[in-house]
């Protein structure tokens, strides 16, 4: 099957990119020029406190068909991705990131995986793109975790991809407020190519994602598309309830025949181990409830504060 797009989008969510914005959107647009199809460019500042906002309004001056939004605050990179999707109107999407480690000369590949019937291009990364080794082995390992508890397999995943205008339909119709981008759009599925992209290095500057933003992340990732962690809270329970059974009947059979029962140093070890696995159970729990209080609220993903809207040159 073969298509003909009218129209791309293609999202980018920004935070203090200010430094090298202009440029890495001329470099964007410059591998742009040349698509058999019109494009548009959706620009979303996600509570920037340097001058992004004053950059792409500059920009927008010079190039008034993009769209560019401002987020009230910094909503994280998951929900400014919410906040540009839900403004596409092109026959595809591909969301990409704001400091050229996605390589923008790998639309035009992408446009064809989709012209060819592909509902999702997505590239896979075969580098870290300068991540620290600690870094690197730290995402194998969640990926490896997700993927045995989920089924989803999201090795090499990056957020840099195609989805043709079903996939993003399905992807919209999820409303979570506990958004994670790659995870959703594997979990609605569709024909899918992989493109093996080297991630290059930051144009500038260091990677703004914290170590404590990384594990959010990962548990936001694991308890939206898995219970496990409960099941295994369930299994540990009831192991220890029949080794208790056990223990309680030896005991009990010492104090027939007239034997204490001795090891004061075995018992204070149950009682720490037990009471770490007490306490850690509750904090999975407790993750588990944050998540359907965050749901059941209600509030909005994101608000916007300003809009630059596209307008005919």
């Amino acid at each position: 099957m073969t298509r003909s797009m009218k129209k791309l989008s293609i999202v980018i969510p920004l935070h203090n990119e200010a430094a090298h914005l202009c440029s890495t959107l001329k470099t964007i647009c410059g591998h742009l020029i040349d698509l058999p199809c019109d494009y548009e460019l959706i620009l979303i500042d996600d509570g920037s406190t340097d001058a992004t906002w004053q950059e792409l309004l500059a920009f927008w001056k010079d190039n008034p068909s993009i769209i560019a939004l401002r987020l009230s605050r910094r909503f994280g990179k998951e929900l400014a991705l919410c906040a540009g999707l839900e403004r596409v109107q092109g026959d595809a999407v591909v969301v990409m990131d704001g400091d050229l480690q996605h390589p923008p000369e790998l639309i035009p590949e992408m446009v064809k995986g989709w012209e060819e019937g592909c509902d999702v291009v997505e590239a896979v990364k075969t580098t870290a793109g300068g991540k620290p080794v600690v870094a690197a082995a730290q995402a194998r390992l969640f990926y490896s975790l997700f993927s045995r508890m989920t089924g989803i397999d999201l090795a090499g995943a990056s957020d840099f991809k195609l989805l043709d205008r079903k996939v993003l339909k399905a992807w919209i119709q999820m409303p979570e407020r506990n958004v994670f981008f790659r995870g959703m759009s594997a979990w609605v599925g569709f024909k899918r190519k992989r493109i093996p992209i080297a991630v290059e290095k930051r144009v500038r500057g260091e990677s703004r994602w914290s170590t404590i933003s990384l594990i959010r992340l990962a548990v936001t990732g694991i308890t939206s598309f898995s219970a496990l962690p409960i099941h295994i809270i369930t299994a540990l329970g009831t192991l220890f309830l029949v080794f208790s059974l056990l223990f309680g009947l030896y005991a009990l059979v010492l104090w027939i025949r007239g034997a204490a029962l001795t090891g004061f140093t075995t018992v204070i070890i149950l009682q720490l181990l037990i009471g770490s696995i007490l306490v850690t159970a509750l904090g999975i729990i407790g993750e588990y409830i944050s998540k359907i209080y965050d749901e059941v609220k209600g509030r909005p993903r994101f608000i916007i504060a300003d809009t630059l809207e596209a307008r005919d040159e």
